[in-house]
């Protein structure tokens, strides 16, 4: 099930308002009833109480009519023209409109879902919307990414409504499952970010996207434990992060050289006063070594391959080679340049 972040209210809350507006407008009938009862005649000829109101009310309202009773004096016949008559017609408009807005919120699903399916290309699907996965998606935005280009793909009904909230486009299922990535357009996508909370999940999930996608769709997985990352590697995943190796490398730092730690939080958080950046070297810059240009660059990436500007390669920056550089990150407050791509 794919699930849309909400434009304008809930669909529940119209129609709970609409009820609210019918049942106030039963009420006021009841009070104008019951406040001029001696004007109106019930065939047992016993009076009219509370309940007979009530009665009368709603069968006006709703055109029901029995005529069991009936308004005797000319003061009670003029409250039904000027009162009841008009309230009648303003509760079939309540009842009317609340038809009309669930046809009008079921189109209006059906229209945008099929306007997805027909421009979505080029996304990026999110599997789990777990701490891993919102920290994705945060590091895709802070880069300019569209959000309407970001898909996640998540089982729990409760991430899927934190999902939605955050205005993202939600497929309701298992990533495990072919159907459940097709209804994403798996094929169609830029890249595929596995950020399960299990390994066992996580190989799952890759297997099923190289064998739907023939491996033309990059897959990055995220694994909690190191001894799993080659089985992720194997499994068609072209990036594996170990979440643990990692944590436990910065806590190792933290220790041994706490300056360093402070420096790594500063590249990793927008806006902060550094920020990793990479962008394609210019024609003018061929040929140069990357030490002597004003960016601080750290690393070149070659035909795919990172290469360390400690190699013997990167001497020179030669045609097609991206810089992978640091920035001042603090007046762009985490919004990179149109030729950046952050982290």
């Amino acid at each position: 099930m794919i699930h849309f972040p909400a434009i304008r209210r809930g669909p529940l809350r119209a129609l709970g308002q609409r009820l609210a507006a019918a049942i106030g407008l039963v009420l006021l009938i009841v009070a104008v009833v019951y406040a001029d009862r001696d004007g109106y005649r019930d065939v047992n000829e016993d009076g009219v109480t509370l309940l007979d109101s009530f009665y009368y009310a709603v069968v006006s309202l709703s055109t029901t009519g029995y005529g069991d009773i009936t308004p005797v004096t000319e003061g009670a016949r003029l409250i039904n023209v000027l009162v009841i008559t008009p309230a009648r017609v303003l509760f079939l408009i309540i009842l009317v409109g609340t038809t009309l807005e669930v046809l009008t919120e079921q189109y209006r699903t059906n229209l945008r879902l099929t306007r997805w399916r027909r421009q979505v290309k080029d996304h990026v699907i999110i599997c789990g919307y777990g701490t891993k996965g919102r920290s994705a998606i945060s590091a895709l935005l802070e880069t300019g990414f569209d959000k309407q280009r970001i898909l996640v793909v998540e089982r729990n009904p409760a991430a899927v409504r934190q999902a939605t909230s955050a205005g993202l486009v939600v497929i309701e299922g298992n990533a495990t499952r072919s159907a459940t990535l097709n209804e994403a357009h798996v094929r169609h996508a830029k890249s595929v970010i596995i950020a399960t909370d299990s390994d066992e999940v996580s190989v799952l999930v890759t297997l099923t996207v190289r064998q739907l996608t023939a491996g033309q769709v990059r897959i990055i997985a995220a694994a909690r434990e190191a001894e799993n990352a080659p089985l992720l590697r194997q499994s068609g995943a072209h990036h594996v992060i170990v979440s643990s190796a990692t944590a436990g490398r910065l806590l190792g730092v933290s220790t041994s050289a706490p300056p360093l730690i402070d420096v790594v939080e500063d590249l990793l958080t927008p806006g902060q006063g550094m920020a990793l950046a990479m962008r394609s070297a210019t024609r003018d810059e061929v040929g140069v070594s990357p030490r002597r240009l004003e960016a601080l660059v750290i690393a070149l990436v070659r035909r795919g391959k990172v290469v360390s500007l400690s190699d013997q390669a990167a001497t020179a920056i030669e045609t097609g080679d991206m810089l992978v550089y640091v920035r001042d990150d603090r007046s762009s407050s985490g919004s990179a340049p149109v030729a950046d791509q952050n982290r």
